[in-house]
């Protein structure tokens, strides 16, 4: 295979796997893995690196604007981010030991719940009193409605907090965003209103990606080449996949991709325990 027919299929794929992501809420990593690793034939801990710098330039594109919306709870996201950090840098340092096969299948089984979470039908919660852990740290905030600013208590701190440095441990050994454990920590646990835990969420994976790309960039596993066309096809992916939930319907999607998905998965988990990846 040509350079210039390797970096085709790339591109084509992270478009792809940016269109998927925006649909289905998991983001890129779902399917770059996969591709660079099963079809290309890419070590795994470089398509990792890979999937993480794609993590860090559409979180960083879509967060500005949940931010700018008055959406995102930054003052809990930087909270909660202490936790996904400290997860992320121990989950990229252990990656550089782990076996590539324990990775794979850990991958696919981790994509199967996050794909079978993003079809669970969400509760939106609006406590209206916190924790007095969650008061001191002053976590409650309001968010824009179609009735105005709506206010919201926090609780569980501690509960969310120990499941953020779950998801982030999970996010530097995997190179996914790990939305799906952080809207957990922020949704069933803090009882976030999920609007708000969805963009908060999408906020941090960006910062979570960044602390592991850090170490995966010290051991030599971001490779420009490969980077560069994944994070463009990603992006253009994303932006295409935004405009046609706009239009279509976001339940049938999300259940049409999550079976792709979920194939993907036990494609990774079968390739881990065959020894091919």
């Amino acid at each position: 295979m040509t350079v210039l027919t390797f970096t085709i299929i790339m591109f084509f794929g992270a478009y792809s796997a940016g269109f998927v992501g925006s649909l289905t809420g998991l983001g890129g990593g779902v399917i770059i893995i996969p591709l660079l690793t099963v079809l290309l034939g890419v070590d795994i801990h470089y398509a990792i690196g890979t999937a993480l710098v794609s993590v860090i330039a559409t979180s960083s594109g879509s967060a500005a604007a949940y931010v700018k919306e008055g959406i995102t709870n930054m003052r809990l996201g930087m909270f909660l981010e202490i936790a996904t950090t400290a997860g992320a840098v121990a989950g990229a340092l252990l990656a550089s030991v782990a076996p590539t096969h324990f990775i794979a299948i850990l991958f696919g089984c981790t994509l199967i719940f996050s794909a079978i979470n993003s079809l669970r039908k969400k509760e939106e919660h609006n406590v209206k009193t916190s924790s007095s852990l969650a008061t001191i740290l002053k976590l409650p905030n309001s968010y824009p409605t179609s009735i105005g600013m709506m206010p919201y208590g926090t609780k569980n701190v501690i509960g969310g907090f120990s499941m953020m440095g779950l998801a982030g441990v999970l996010s530097g050994l995997l190179g996914i965003g790990s939305g799906a454990f952080k809207v957990i920590a922020m949704d069933n646990i803090m009882k976030i209103p999920f609007k708000v835990s969805t963009t908060t969420s999408n906020f941090m994976m960006g910062v979570t990606a960044t602390a592991s790309a850090v170490i995966y960039l010290q051991k030599g596993y971001i490779e420009p080449g490969i980077c560069m066309p994944v994070v463009i096809g990603v992006l253009l992916g994303a932006m295409t996949g935004a405009k046609i939930l706009v239009k279509a319907n976001p339940k049938k999607l999300r259940m049409f991709f999550a079976v792709i998905i979920i194939g993907l998965a036990l494609n990774m988990i079968y390739n881990g325990i065959v020894g091919n990846i």
